[in-house]
């Protein structure tokens, strides 16, 4: 981890500030942070025996477009037997409690990526255990929005250039803050927050690198496909599903996302759910974006 200027402060979940705006974090600061935390507390307990997270995943994952991806019960039984072996401690389930409360849509959102993102592992990720450890990113890669103002979160008008560099705070804050509570410097949760939002050719942020790592993008691909084919504050109406996928099918061709995950994503989408290696993406571009779409377009 190179230097990084925060924008923006880090709050810890009982609103401590951790660390203030214009802070330059280098790794051994960040080893001087985590060893200022505390150890206690750290008692798992398995995610899905929390509040109603079991049955809210089985319910969104029953509407579109999840019924498509999961219209093979045997599909959704792996992945709900995946779930059931991932555990978390008292911090990571009060930012569930966050975000039940104050923005439902991102509540709604990391369980569907958490749902997606297991999925498509089944595919790309061969190792049973590997896939067991990496299910728990799903969850977490949104999990520095508790720093984000939540009049930011559900604003329906376009941001100004600092609400989006404030929004786009959630991937280091998502870092530091995982890095903190798990005590642990670069653990792969952590590594999901920070750079879900970056792509394969440098386009992304917050660091403008190159993605190349395989779990990090199946959740950025899942990430991106749920945001599209929900509703949003700043879009009262979804993507349809084929629109949603042109879309990410047109970041693979720019080189943003792999191929691979693409394909994945597209294969779990069609009837005969083939193997991703056989599935034909479609370059054909007959979608349509929905209307009063404000993303992108900022208000200054």
């Amino acid at each position: 981890m190179s230097k990084w200027t925060l924008g923006y402060p880090v709050y810890s979940l009982d609103r401590q500030m951790l660390l203030p705006a214009g802070t330059t974090l280098s790794e051994e600061d960040l080893h001087a942070l985590i060893s200022s935390g505390r150890a206690d507390d750290q008692q798992k307990t398995p995610f899905l025996q929390f509040g109603t997270v079991r049955e809210d995943i089985l319910h969104f994952v029953r509407q579109p477009p999840g019924n498509a991806l999961f219209s093979n019960e045997n599909d959704l039984a792996e992945v709900i037997e995946l779930m059931e072996k991932v555990q978390f401690a008292r911090p990571i389930l009060d930012s569930v409690e966050y975000f039940i409360k104050n923005d439902p849509y991102t509540y709604r959102h990391i369980l569907m990526v958490f749902a997606f993102s297991i999925l498509l592992s089944k595919e790309l990720v061969p190792d049973y255990r590997v896939r067991i450890r990496e299910a728990a990113t799903g969850p977490l890669h949104d999990f520095g929005k508790v720093c984000v103002p939540v009049e930011i979160l559900r604003k329906t008008t376009p941001l100004t250039r600092d609400e989006r560099k404030n929004l786009e705070h959630h991937t280091m804050a998502g870092y530091i803050l995982l890095c903190y509570y798990s005590q642990e410097i670069g653990n792969l949760a952590a590594r999901v927050a920070r750079d879900h939002h970056e792509k394969r050719n440098g386009s992304g942020y917050p660091r403008g690198i190159s993605l190349n790592d395989r779990m990090v993008e199946i959740v950025a691909v899942c990430d991106i496909y749920d945001a599209l084919t929900s509703t949003r504050p700043y879009r009262p109406v979804s993507f349809d599903n084929r629109t949603a996928l042109e879309e990410i099918t047109m970041m693979a061709e720019r080189n943003e996302v792999s191929w691979e995950v693409v394909q994945a994503l597209v294969a779990h989408n069609r009837k005969g759910k083939p193997h991703f290696t056989e599935c034909s993406v479609s370059l054909e571009k007959r979608g349509v974006t929905p209307p009063n779409n404000l993303y992108g377009i900022r208000a200054d």
